[in-house]
């Protein structure tokens, strides 16, 4: 079968074991991600996963595209230590505060950039806004169909794939024509453990950059100036609620929890 050029996008995302550590900018209303650490957004490794073994099958390429700040290049160093071909970091202070309209007409841009393809991969959702939204927006500007919650996926032949996607109530097996877009979830496959060998294969290999100046873009229609979707607040929870650990053998612990509760062991075995 003849080789795909497969595209991956990918959104580094806050780290969730640092969640506690977000801030809310107020007059913006997004998210202050400065400080914190950025990891692959998880449904992204299995997106990056699926077209890593696509090419595995039938030769082909995958590059990875991301609109994110430069700090993100490390991230996407991650992605050609997982087998990705090559990456493209998309990063452009005028970028910043997109919804997801205008995010998707970002990564257009930088694929158009690139070329023609026969398959884009996202992950269904992002960890960070779980909108759902920017993989069918993104066919949409490319004018590709697209299929969203693919869980399983199989080259047929040089122009289809065989896909199942799943939603709330049932799993349909389609056959699906390239150029498509499609959307995966957890179920899609395992992602693959990084190697030492290509973690340091990854580190000599360069990261693409465009910023809005390189690409075909209209700046009217990007970043938060550009973004028809406005959050109209966006705060965090604070918990009124105590939380306080008893220590001690299992039985000093009964006999505070007893206490604690007002009950004594007598009365609580009666």
């Amino acid at each position: 079968m003849r080789p795909l050029r497969i595209a991956v996008c990918v959104k580094p995302v806050p780290d969730p074991k640092e969640s506690n550590r977000l801030q809310i900018d107020p007059a913006t209303k997004t998210l202050v991600r400065k400080g914190i650490p950025l990891v692959i957004n998880p449904l992204d490794r299995h997106a990056l996963e699926a077209g890593i073994k696509l090419k595995e099958e039938a030769e082909g390429k995958v590059t990875v595209f991301s609109m994110a700040p430069p700090a993100a290049e490390q991230t996407l160093t991650e992605t050609l230590a997982m087998g990705a071909d090559e990456a493209v970091l998309l990063s452009d202070l005028r970028f910043a505060g997109g919804d997801t309209l205008a995010t998707a007409r970002v990564l257009a841009a930088g694929l158009k950039k690139m070329g023609e393809w026969d398959l884009i991969i996202c992950g269904a959702e992002s960890f960070d806004g779980g909108t759902a939204q920017v993989g069918p927006q993104l066919a949409v500007l490319l004018g590709i169909p697209w299929l969203t919650r693919v869980c399983q996926l199989k080259r047929e032949d040089d122009n289809h794939l065989l896909v199942t996607v799943e939603d709330e109530t049932e799993q349909r097996d389609l056959l699906a024509q390239l150029p498509l877009l499609i959307t995966v979830d957890s179920a899609v496959n395992q992602p693959r453990r990084l190697s030492l060998l290509g973690i340091l294969a990854a580190r000599k290999r360069k990261v693409i950059t465009f910023t809005a100046d390189d690409l075909p873009v209209d700046l009217a229609g990007i970043g938060l100036n550009g973004s028809p979707t406005q959050t109209r607040d966006l705060f965090t929870h604070e918990s009124t609620k105590k939380v306080e650990l008893l220590t001690g053998s299992p039985q000093q612990v009964a006999i505070q929890l007893l206490d604690k509760l007002g009950l004594t062991e007598k009365g609580a075995g009666q």
